[in-house]
């Protein structure tokens, strides 16, 4: 199990997020819903380690790994979606995908989790990862590599965003994919059809943990405040 205990994070003086207490048990699915700004993402950076907070401890299997890098954190088998997909001059969708060759993957299986994202193989797999994609290419290319790393943990960062229409359909496939192998997923959104995709979900608002629980309810909580709470439409640009 995953766990966020007591996590606190402030920059300059300025408390970005309080006292959140997460858990994420295996093979479940998550989402951390909020309007821009709430601090979903930074939560999810601290999760992956790219950022350590200021208080408060991450924990795996009671294990405290507050202290591990990105990469460490990797090797006990966690991994971030980033939301805005890289670019690899040189590199090829297939070279990218397997690592250079370093993951131990066949054919078939690249064919396979390239099928899932939309992307055909025959078409993509000697592509580059260049500009020659478009951002939503390369954000299925992005969710194609997080499905042939089989992740126990996977912490998808707006992965409907640079998407287009068909994106609700792709996330329906990503994380059945991803039940399929076991993995956990913690999807990030401030969309609600997204998180109602997931089992469980917390609605976090100004850094703080506002409401959790079965993502219909967490949902329909979350419309409600947002209706009403003028603050919300200065933070989330109208959401």
């Amino acid at each position: 199990m995953l766990l966020l205990r007591n996590v606190t994070y402030s920059i300059n003086g300025r408390k970005i997020l309080e006292e959140i207490n997460m858990r994420f048990k295996e093979g479940m699915s998550y989402s951390i819903l909020g309007p821009n700004g709430a601090g979903k993402s930074t939560i999810a950076y601290i999760l992956m380690g790219v950022i350590k907070p200021t208080g408060g401890k991450v924990l795996l299997d009671e294990r405290d790994i507050t202290p591990l890098s990105i990469t460490e954190r990797a090797k006990l088998g966690i991994t971030l979606l980033w939301q805005e997909p890289a670019r690899y001059d040189g590199i090829t969708v297939e070279e990218y995908l397997t690592l250079g060759g370093k993951l131990s993957v066949d054919k078939e299986e690249v064919r396979e989790v390239l099928e899932v994202v939309g992307l055909p193989y025959e078409l993509y797999h000697s592509r580059f990862v260049d500009k020659s994609l478009s951002g939503g290419e390369r954000k299925r290319v992005e969710l194609a590599s997080i499905l042939l790393l089989k992740p126990k943990y996977a912490i998808l960062d707006e992965p409907d965003s640079g998407l287009d229409i068909t994106a609700g359909e792709l996330i329906d496939d990503i994380l059945d994919h991803l039940r399929r192998i076991g993995t956990t997923v913690i999807l990030i959104t401030h969309h609600e059809d997204i998180a109602r995709k997931t089992e469980f979900s917390y609605f976090v608002c100004g850094g703080k943990v506002i409401r959790k629980g079965f993502s219909d309810e967490v949902v329909e909580y979350y419309k409600r405040a947002c209706g009403k709470c003028p603050l919300l439409e200065v933070v989330s640009d109208g959401h």
